[in-house]
């Protein structure tokens, strides 16, 4: 028997640096939800929902157990952290997004069909949600790690040689800015995190041929702006 879901979802939309946090007054354990404090405990021979494997912890969350949704969302949490910041281009819109993702694949993990990647599941929930605040407030600039490995080098460390990856870094974030958000987004994927284009379709929805379309445009783009820095 399974913990119910519970009735302040919201609980579960926490980032990581906030899920394993400990409810103030709870025994429960880190970022147990309160509705799901009275579950019953599983039996002795039971193992942990840390060491389940991810299709049946699926299967468990898809029945209702909350804490096993919370080990899937910690499991995937940096990752996806990392994608939404690279993606909205400020952390604390980034923690936004995710925290709406994670409540949103809460609410739909029974829809999850299971002969596909949980993974790419999320990438897309948490793609969709990044793009929803991207359309609502655009970011200042975007986050300050995406392209940095491309514009250093050996002897990158020297005052002037620093001085000038600064410069570049700025550019790229204005360029990266200025890109549409769907081109962003297969940029992203593509580039800095080595997605192929037929993951990176089914993350976002659209076909491979619009996928390698919208790469091709915004490495255009880039490559234009950053021809000074080569």
């Amino acid at each position: 028997m399974h913990a119910t879901r519970p009735t302040d979802d919201a609980a579960l939309a926490r980032p990581s640096s906030q899920v394993a946090r400990p409810v103030p007054g709870s025994t429960a354990g880190p970022g147990v939800p309160p509705a799901a404090r009275s579950a019953p405990v599983a039996a002795p021979d039971a193992p942990p929902e840390q060491e389940l494997d991810e299709a049946t912890l699926v299967v468990r969350a898809q029945e209702g157990d909350v804490r096993a949704f919370e080990v899937l969302a910690r499991r995937h949490q940096a990752v996806l952290f990392r994608v939404a910041v690279r993606i909205v281009g400020d952390p604390a819109d980034a923690e936004d997004a995710l925290q709406d993702a994670l409540l949103d694949a809460w609410r739909r993990i029974a829809r999850f069909h299971r002969d596909a990647a949980f993974s790419t599941w999320m990438y897309r929930i948490v793609t969709n949600s990044c793009l929803d605040l991207l359309r609502r407030r655009r970011p200042a600039l975007p986050v300050d790690e995406v392209g940095e490995e491309r514009l250093a080098g050996p002897g990158s460390d020297g005052p002037e040689r620093a001085a000038e990856a600064d410069a570049g870094m700025a550019a790229l974030r204005a360029a990266l800015g200025r890109l549409p958000d769907e081109q962003r987004v297969c940029w992203v994927l593509r580039e800095l995190e080595g997605m192929g284009y037929t993951e990176i379709a089914h993350i976002t929805g659209a076909t491979e041929t619009a996928v390698r379309g919208r790469i091709h445009r915004a490495r255009k783009e880039l490559a234009e702006v950053m021809r000074a820095w080569r």
